[in-house]
Protein backbone atom coordinates (compact mmCIF):
# COMPACT_ATOMS: atom_id res chain seq x y z
CA UNK A 1 0.00 0.00 0.00
CA UNK A 2 1.22 3.51 -0.80
CA UNK A 3 1.69 5.90 2.11
CA UNK A 4 -0.78 8.72 2.72
CA UNK A 5 -0.26 10.53 6.01
CA UNK A 6 -0.25 14.08 7.29
CA UNK A 7 0.58 15.64 10.65
CA UNK A 8 -0.25 19.33 11.05
CA UNK A 9 -0.75 21.67 13.98
CA UNK A 10 -2.77 24.85 14.11
CA UNK A 11 -5.85 26.50 15.56
CA UNK A 12 -9.52 25.85 14.96
CA UNK A 13 -10.97 28.69 12.90
CA UNK A 14 -14.49 28.20 14.36
CA UNK A 15 -16.15 25.85 16.80
CA UNK A 16 -16.43 22.31 15.37
CA UNK A 17 -19.69 20.98 14.00
CA UNK A 18 -20.93 17.55 15.00
CA UNK A 19 -23.17 15.27 12.96
CA UNK A 20 -24.16 11.64 12.62
CA UNK A 21 -24.34 9.75 9.32
CA UNK A 22 -27.44 7.73 8.34
CA UNK A 23 -25.38 4.65 9.30
CA UNK A 24 -25.00 6.04 12.84
CA UNK A 25 -21.34 7.05 12.56
CA UNK A 26 -20.52 10.25 14.49
CA UNK A 27 -18.51 12.94 12.68
CA UNK A 28 -16.75 16.11 13.83
CA UNK A 29 -15.97 18.75 11.18
CA UNK A 30 -13.70 21.78 11.59
CA UNK A 31 -11.21 23.96 9.75
CA UNK A 32 -7.62 24.02 10.97
CA UNK A 33 -5.48 27.09 10.28
CA UNK A 34 -1.71 26.59 10.23
CA UNK A 35 0.82 29.44 10.44
CA UNK A 36 4.56 28.85 10.79
CA UNK A 37 8.00 29.55 9.41
CA UNK A 38 9.66 26.65 7.60
CA UNK A 39 13.04 26.40 5.92
CA UNK A 40 13.34 25.55 2.25
CA UNK A 41 16.68 25.49 0.43
CA UNK A 42 18.26 27.04 3.51
CA UNK A 43 15.95 30.05 3.46
CA UNK A 44 13.06 30.88 5.81
CA UNK A 45 9.61 30.73 4.32
CA UNK A 46 6.36 31.89 5.92
CA UNK A 47 3.70 29.19 5.62
CA UNK A 48 -0.05 29.72 5.97
CA UNK A 49 -2.86 27.38 5.05
CA UNK A 50 -6.32 26.24 6.05
CA UNK A 51 -7.53 22.67 5.72
CA UNK A 52 -10.87 21.05 6.41
CA UNK A 53 -10.70 18.23 8.93
CA UNK A 54 -13.19 15.44 9.60
CA UNK A 55 -12.89 13.08 12.56
CA UNK A 56 -15.18 10.05 12.21
CA UNK A 57 -16.06 7.18 14.49
CA UNK A 58 -16.69 6.56 18.16
CA UNK A 59 -13.03 6.22 19.16
CA UNK A 60 -11.91 9.68 18.05
CA UNK A 61 -15.03 11.44 19.38
CA UNK A 62 -13.47 11.39 22.88
CA UNK A 63 -10.54 13.40 21.48
CA UNK A 64 -12.73 16.08 19.85
CA UNK A 65 -15.72 16.45 22.18
CA UNK A 66 -14.26 19.44 24.08
CA UNK A 67 -12.72 21.35 21.15
CA UNK A 68 -13.49 25.06 20.90
CA UNK A 69 -12.81 27.90 18.46
CA UNK A 70 -9.24 29.27 18.52
CA UNK A 71 -7.95 26.14 20.29
CA UNK A 72 -4.55 24.79 19.23
CA UNK A 73 -4.48 21.15 18.13
CA UNK A 74 -2.23 18.64 16.40
CA UNK A 75 -4.05 16.48 13.87
CA UNK A 76 -2.78 13.23 12.33
CA UNK A 77 -4.49 11.34 9.55
CA UNK A 78 -4.76 10.86 5.80
CA UNK A 79 -5.77 13.04 2.88
CA UNK A 80 -8.81 12.41 0.68
CA UNK A 81 -10.02 14.37 -2.33
CA UNK A 82 -13.52 15.76 -1.98
CA UNK A 83 -15.47 17.39 -4.78
CA UNK A 84 -18.13 20.01 -4.09
CA UNK A 85 -21.48 20.25 -5.89
CA UNK A 86 -20.01 22.77 -8.36
CA UNK A 87 -17.11 20.43 -9.19
CA UNK A 88 -14.43 22.22 -7.16
CA UNK A 89 -12.00 19.68 -5.69
CA UNK A 90 -10.14 20.06 -2.39
CA UNK A 91 -8.13 17.90 -0.03
CA UNK A 92 -9.70 16.96 3.31
CA UNK A 93 -7.74 15.65 6.29
CA UNK A 94 -9.44 12.58 7.74
CA UNK A 95 -8.10 12.70 11.29
CA UNK A 96 -7.22 9.51 13.10
CA UNK A 97 -5.76 11.30 16.13
CA UNK A 98 -6.37 14.78 17.57
CA UNK A 99 -4.20 16.14 20.36
CA UNK A 100 -4.93 19.41 22.15
CA UNK A 101 -1.91 21.71 22.51
CA UNK A 102 -1.62 23.77 25.68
Amino acid sequence: MLENSLVIAGKLVKAPKFSTSPAGIPHCHFVLEHLSEQYEAGMPRRVWCRIKVVASGLTIQQQVKNLTAEQLVRAEGFLQRQESINGLAQLILHAQRIQQID
